[in-house]
């Protein structure tokens, strides 16, 4: 992130402008808007910005910039084809810590001025700092269009009533809880409609009518995918912009945290093989904790919670306390890796089913029925069994699988450093001997492997062992 958006309350206070053409014209016309009293200075200015100070309680210089026009100004902004004058404005800011902003020059800016979608008191800024103008033009369009009028009228209902909702509800949960059922409920739709007595009026039978306990708390099991953050689901995503605390796994992607609510308690339960930072138990005593403070907690996993994911032992333990609960299906590994890979798990040639295994079982001494994986018509997919490679590829051979039936695997799926690496049950321990992929990665055996070379689609960053298929 090149720039830290800020808005900036400006009424009553001193903006500087230097340059007096249309340009400059456009920009005072945004200072005045927010009540800030902008000084213009330029050898000539045209008649409208002139116009526009006399109405706005702004001063029209006319002459030469000088430094120490700057002086008790919270912002300038340099709005002339005079470069070398242009970068003077800059250095003299820049100097006194006073955020500049020279038009069409992103170099030569502290700060941009953003595409703005006015709803006010809610604005919307975008902006690409000054790289791509245009393309910041079309998002304010859209967005233009996704957001109703109304909402300023909401706001505003909003605000009147806040220091109300304050003092009816004592914890800051309850508070958050009463506004999201107020902007997401009857409320914000009879506002949105056009009926503004109506909401001001619901909103006040609301208020003197909620129940000011504890709300209870309740658990969001939320499956994360394999780490695009564009295969989410639309409800995992709304449950993470409400949650007030989120314990994460290790194989959840920064991109998808970065959806989570910005001011959500984030806390990191991951395990890694041979080391689990926190013990299964301890992550469902948390949850329960967390639950009976009357928070909205997500527990946030990779892929999808009820495949190998322990979902079935968190959602016990729930269960076993009263705690509510919701589960929400991701897309599981085997299905997202497989696709991004260009393998398809079954094919009327090829597979009629498939079968995922998890290549570490509970009891380490425990062992798979291999001579039911070792079939044919089938794809099995082995979650978690890089570590164990070896012993995978031996035992199907040792069970009757053919030592060259195509095998692959791929690592870090969906992710834009996916690597797949194909051969046979005979190759792929040498292969990955030599290649070394990374974990996370799944294990894929079976003749749909063999499509991977025609229906690659993702990336390029593959590597076979063409000979062997």
């Amino acid at each position: 992130m090149d720039y830290l958006p800020l808005f900036f309350k400006l009424e009553n206070r001193n903006a500087l402008l230097v340059g007096g053409g249309q340009v400059a014209l456009r920009k005072a016309r945004l200072l005045v808007r927010t009540k800030a009293i902008v000084t213009v200075i330029s050898r000539e200015i045209d008649p409208q910005l002139a116009q526009l100070l006399a109405d706005n309680n702004g001063t029209a210089m006319i002459g030469e910039y000088s430094a120490d026009l700057l002086d008790g100004k919270l912002l300038v902004t340099a709005a002339t084809d005079d470069q070398s004058l242009n970068r003077q404005v800059y250095e003299d800011a820049l100097s006194r810590n006073i955020p500049v902003n020279v038009v069409d020059n992103p170099q030569l800016c502290t700060f941009v001025f953003p595409a703005i979608v006015d709803r006010s008191p809610i604005v919307i800024a975008i902006s690409s700092g000054g790289q791509a103008p245009v393309l910041v033009r079309v998002l304010r369009a859209k967005l233009e269009t996704l957001i109703p009028n109304g909402y300023s009228k909401l706001a505003l209902l909003a605000g009147k009533f806040r220091s109300s909702v304050k003092a009816k509800f004592k914890t800051i949960n309850q508070r958050r809880n009463f506004w999201e059922s107020v902007l997401q409920g009857q409320v914000a739709e009879t506002m949105l409609a056009g009926r503004e007595k109506d909401a001001y009026a619901l909103m006040r039978e609301k208020l003197e009518n909620a129940d000011t306990k504890l709300p209870a708390g309740e658990v969001y099991l939320v499956g994360a995918g394999p780490g695009d953050p564009e295969l989410l689901t639309f409800k995992a995503l709304r449950l993470m912009q409400q949650a007030d605390v989120v314990l994460y796994d290790a194989l959840v992607s920064k991109e998808i945290m970065e959806l989570c609510r910005r001011d959500a308690e984030l806390i990191f339960v991951g395990k890694n093989r041979d080391n689990h930072s926190v013990p299964q138990h301890d992550i469902n005593k948390m949850l329960i904790e967390q639950a009976s403070k009357g928070r909205r907690v997500v527990r946030l996993k990779g892929g999808d919670p009820f495949i190998f994911g322990r979902g079935g032992e968190e959602l016990q333990s729930l269960r076993a306390q009263g705690i509510p609960f919701q589960v929400v299906p991701g897309i599981t590994a085997a299905s997202a890796c497989s696709t991004y890979a260009g393998i398809p798990l079954t094919h009327r040639d090829y597979a009629q089913s498939v079968t995922f295994v998890t290549g570490q079982q509970k009891n380490r001494s425990s062992e798979l029925d291999y001579s039911q994986l070792a079939r044919g018509n089938q794809t099995v997919v082995f979650y978690m069994g890089l570590h164990n490679l070896a012993d995978i590829c031996s035992k199907l051979v040792d069970a009757g699988q053919d030592a060259e039936t195509p095998a692959a695997i791929v690592s870090r799926g969906t992710a834009i450093d996916q690597q797949v690496l194909v051969g046979t049950l005979a190759s792929l321990e040498s292969l990955q001997a030599t290649a070394k992929l990374p974990a996370p990665a799944l294990i894929i055996v079976g003749q749909v492997v063999q499509l991977q070379d025609q229906l690659q689609w993702f990336c390029e960053n593959h590597l076979a062992d063409k000979s062997a298929i």
